[in-house]
């Protein structure tokens, strides 16, 4: 047996997949895990870097993230579409672009570092040392604190972190859609998605157990995205036969009608370059288009309202979570630890989940009930947090919001954009996808400002000040899945 015959037959065992589509989904996954693992490697790195800042200072770290967005979108739509530059090796240069940008900050972030430079930026050694230690750093903290040099390493560090999960993880979904059909990609997602959080878990836990190694971890994220780019390359369409195979076929066909129709040739060779697949591939001026398919729909005004009310949540416990553990874990390397750990049981659980959960609960309970679930856990931890604010606290709620929203919530939500156009579907889901998100993620900075900074400076208290948010969310969550059922019935009666 070829190693390729028993990589199959072992898929075969875990999910249904055909011949043709064993490399594509190998390297799909593959690819997700390198990327997610890197990601998390650096993710208690890039948090404990903002607390190091003042804690005062991260929603503005947030806004920036949104501006940084908003322009480094169009970019990496545009390197897809370089007529001269495949879509394949667009992909691996995307990858490879932020493996050898996080070997530059690790150079960046070890120079800057107290006791690693002699540089003069810095305010005083002593003083930034002892910030280092966690032993001057809280909410309290500002940036003139450390040296212009320290600031704009972690400032930089911060965005770029962020921007690397949105265009890597982007730009490999749509590679991913433009190699696979939707029929083949309602078998085989499942599978990619749980290379992803399989990559979330390892990473978390190696930065869980090497969190003494600091920036050195940047290393390791780097070599990650180089694995990354390398699988990459096998995400392409092999058709369903060999060369010589679709010679004898298609001779023998045109014998008999003189020539292949198109149904045929795109069951031969799989989707067709005008496949809906293709129209994922991104363009300069999908964002006008998605918005301006957002503005005449009501139905996705109120997917948009979900998901800007989704964003502003998950970004409100992200700042509690950050605030509480800087408030009672006082060594940036326990930091560091704590965030892995976190991160490690909550890749647990939702690969569990998963691989068991998802679709059993989806068919019996609902899709309103699956994007319901989320907001109403929200709100209970939001309740818990504010009358027991300790790190305990924050792993428990954070496990528990994040397990059901990938394994209940953020399936249902896909299921909102089953109901409308194709259009709609590709255009519009981008938008909101990158835009809406990215300014919940904003106006919950803004609002954790108000009330951290000029109303309320206990984080208990400011928990409360999001359960409006919470009750909002589910009224529009109940609304939203009541339309979506009526759209599926609309739609299936519709249907010869």
């Amino acid at each position: 047996m070829t190693p390729r015959s028993r990589a199959s037959s072992i898929l075969s065992s875990i999910v249904t997949v055909h011949p043709h589509e064993v490399s594509a989904l190998i390297h799909s996954s593959s690819c997700f895990f390198f990327i997610l693992s890197a990601y998390f490697v650096v993710l208690p790195l890039r948090d404990e870097g903002a607390i190091s800042l003042g804690l005062t200072n991260l929603p503005g770290l947030f806004v920036g993230s949104l501006v940084l967005t908003l322009v480094a979108a169009p970019v990496s739509t545009l390197i897809f579409s370089l007529p001269n530059l495949s879509k394949s090796k667009a992909l691996v240069l995307i990858h490879r672009f932020f493996s050898v940008s996080l070997l530059l900050f690790f150079v960046l972030w070890y120079a800057s570092t107290p006791g690693n430079s002699n540089s003069k930026s810095k305010v005083s050694v002593v003083h930034s040392t002892v910030s280092e230690e966690g032993k001057n750093v809280g909410v309290s903290g500002d940036w003139s604190d450390h040296g212009w040099f320290y600031i704009l390493v972690r400032i930089g560090f911060f965005l770029w972190v962020a921007l690397l999960n949105l265009v890597t993880i982007s730009s490999t979904w749509a590679r991913v859609i433009d190699v696979m059909d939707s029929e083949s990609g309602s078998r085989l997602f499942g599978f990619v998605g749980a290379g992803a959080t399989l990559g979330q878990l390892l990473g978390s836990l190696f930065a869980a157990g090497m969190a003494w190694l600091g920036p050195y971890l940047l290393l390791f994220a780097a070599l990650l995205m180089e694995l990354a780019a390398q699988a990459s390359k096998g995400i392409i369409h092999e058709p369903y036969h060999k060369p010589e195979e679709l010679s004898l076929i298609r001779g023998a066909i045109q014998n008999q009608h003189g020539e292949c129709d198109e149904l045929t040739k795109s069951t031969l060779e799989g989707p067709s370059p005008r496949s809906p697949s293709s129209l994922v591939k991104p363009r300069l001026c999908v964002m006008l288009d998605g918005f301006w398919l957002i503005m005449s729909s009501t139905y996705l005004l109120y997917v948009s309202l979900f998901l800007w009310l989704s964003a502003v949540v998950s970004s409100f416990f992200y700042f509690q979570k950050v605030t509480i553990v800087a408030e009672t874990v006082a060594s940036p390397q326990g930091r560091r630890k704590l965030f892995a750990q976190i991160n490690s049981f909550i890749a647990i659980f939702i690969l569990t989940g998963q691989l068991t959960l998802t679709g059993r609960i989806l068919t019996v309970a609902g899709i309103t009930a699956a994007i319901c679930s989320s907001p109403v856990v929200s709100f209970s931890n939001l309740v818990a947090l504010s009358i027991w604010p300790t790190w305990i606290a924050v792993a428990i709620s954070e496990t528990l919001r994040k397990v059901v929203t990938y394994v209940v919530t953020r399936p249902g939500r896909e299921l909102l954009f089953t109901v409308v156009t194709q259009d709609e579907k590709y255009k519009a889901k981008v938008c909101i996808d990158v835009i809406v998100q990215r300014l919940g993620d904003a106006t919950a900075a803004g609002l954790f400002k108000l009330f951290f900074s000029n109303v309320s400076k206990q984080s208990s208290a400011v928990s409360l000040y999001a359960l409006p948010v919470c009750i909002l969310w589910i009224i529009t969550a109940i609304n939203l899945g009541r339309r979506q059922v009526q759209l599926a019935r609309l739609q299936a009666a519709s249907m010869p």
